[in-house]
């Protein structure tokens, strides 16, 4: 894992593909070469974007269990990409990092292995725990290097049998990283619809701190079927995390350094954002550079321990949520899983 950045990109996640045959490899690299294109790539990474996406949903269907492949849209101010998440539930690699030489392939795929992720994308990370399964995640932006990795990351994934999910999230700078979550009430358009609304009133609100911004997002719910909320900022700084929420989105602060990798839950009160709330309190941790954040709705249940997954912790948030997300999401709700690794500054 590369340096840390905050120059957080704008990640909206387009679609989730189930890979349980031969012809998945087929959908899903058609959807990410039209994504790439509709995004403005150029033809050659359109064309690279397409190999990677292919070769992940291949090996998906040759060696793995319960594969699915999500597709996210990445932009950061006229900068666009694609990102490709690649999970599945076993067996898992015996040798991960071989598996990431170029050509490496077991079973003849397309005869570049997983190495080719490497060579192709622009950034990338692998977990693989036996019995357990593994995590690929790829992104192929216009240039082939960028050497940092974002602070914050996650990924939503809707209930079985919804196109969309009414989960969401965001992250803004203002003076301090913010990192928002929101799961609309229910599920379908109106619960996406209030989880939208969420993430336009976080983007566009005025700065303001913890508290502020949840009473901020409420008055902006009202008129949609609300939802939970929370809000967090981080102050590397002042050695602080501010965290204020409503209803049950949940929160962990998790410090690497301990070999029990022991978490501290997070406090979020009662209620509905934009229809039913007490009066918001804020509460403040302490942090540090490196601790890790995870945020997640009620779609994800609350017994993951990432002293189960070793040396997860040093992954990206990315590949740290979807490890989560596929573990300890459920099918019957909407799931949402965020990570932030606490930078060393502010800026």
């Amino acid at each position: 894992m590369g340096p840390v950045s905050l120059a957080l990109p704008v990640v909206a996640d387009v679609a989730w593909f189930r890979v349980d045959d031969a012809g998945a490899a087929g959908t899903v690299r058609r959807a990410a070469s039209a994504l790439g294109a509709r995004l403005g790539l150029s033809d050659e990474r359109v064309g690279e974007l397409a190999i990677l996406a292919a070769e992940l949903a291949s090996n998906l269907y040759k060696h793995a269990e319960a594969g699915q492949v999500l597709l996210r849209s990445l932009r950061r101010g006229d900068d666009a990409g694609v990102g490709i998440v690649a999970l599945d539930a076993g067996p898992g690699m015996a040798n991960a990092e071989l598996s990431r030489v170029d050509g490496h392939s077991t079973t003849g795929t397309l005869g570049i292995g997983l190495g080719a992720i490497g060579r192709l994308a622009t950034s990338s990370d692998l977990y693989s725990l036996p019995g357990r399964g593994t995590v690929v995640t790829a992104e192929v932006w216009a240039a082939k290097v960028r050497g940092e990795t974002a602070a914050v990351d996650g990924l939503s994934r809707p209930m079985s049998g919804e196109s969309v999910s009414g989960d969401a999230w965001s992250t803004r700078l203002v003076e301090r990283l913010q990192v928002m979550v929101c799961d609309g009430l229910g599920h379908g358009p109106l619960a996406a619809h209030a989880s939208q609304t969420a993430v336009t009133a976080f983007r566009e609100g005025p700065a303001g701190g913890p508290v502020a911004v949840v009473e901020h997002l409420h008055s902006n719910l009202g008129r949609t079927r609300g939802g939970a909320l929370a809000v967090a900022e981080f102050d590397p700084d002042a050695g602080t995390l501010r965290f204020a929420g409503l209803g049950n989105i949940a929160g962990h602060l998790v410090r690497p350094g301990g070999a029990a990798l022991e978490r501290t839950g997070l406090v979020s009160l009662p209620g509905i954002a934009g229809h039913q709330r007490r009066t918001v309190r804020e509460f403040t941790y302490p942090v540090e550079p490196g601790d890790l954040v995870v945020l997640h709705s009620d779609g994800v249940t609350d017994k993951w321990r990432l002293g189960e997954y070793p040396g997860l912790a040093m992954h990206t948030p990315l590949a740290i949520a979807a490890t989560l997300l596929r573990d300890a999401g459920v099918r019957r709700d909407d799931a949402t899983v965020v990570v932030v690794r606490v930078p060393s500054t502010s800026r």
